[in-house]
């Protein structure tokens, strides 16, 4: 049965969709871009601040979802300059062990919402 996962510690969803869905023991989660879910502001200083942020957001699903990064399956990572790449690989490898790490894929892309430089989805499961 889907469920939906909601948190006040991530941002609110800003069109038709939700922070994430648990279906069984899955969860799929949106896109997470920087923005600050106290204040509503982007967060864009540095590419590192940013992911910083995301990556933030995105644990913040995970622990409303009752999981941590150590579930994650999957993730998806889209950047605006693939410049940035190793200084968001570098903060994004933070956050999981690299013997457990999930499988990925990082894209390149035109523009991002709110034209942010990074966005990441993921999806987990129990």
């Amino acid at each position: 049965m889907k469920k939906i996962i909601k948190t006040s510690n991530a941002p609110a969803p800003i069109g038709p969709y939700n922070q994430a869905v648990l279906n069984g023991d899955m969860l799929y989660m949106s896109g997470q871009i920087a923005i600050n879910p106290k204040t509503g502001d982007l967060v864009t200083d540095s590419i590192q601040a940013e992911t910083e942020l995301v990556m933030e957001n995105i644990k913040a699903i995970l622990t409303e979802a009752g999981m941590t990064f150590e579930n994650v399956l999957k993730t998806s990572i889209f950047i605006s300059d693939m410049n940035n790449f190793s200084q968001i690989n570098e903060v994004y490898g933070r956050y999981f062990n690299a013997e457990t790490a999930p499988a990925r894929e990082t894209v390149e892309v035109a523009n991002l919402p709110k034209f942010v430089n990074v966005e990441i989805s993921v999806i987990a499961s129990k």
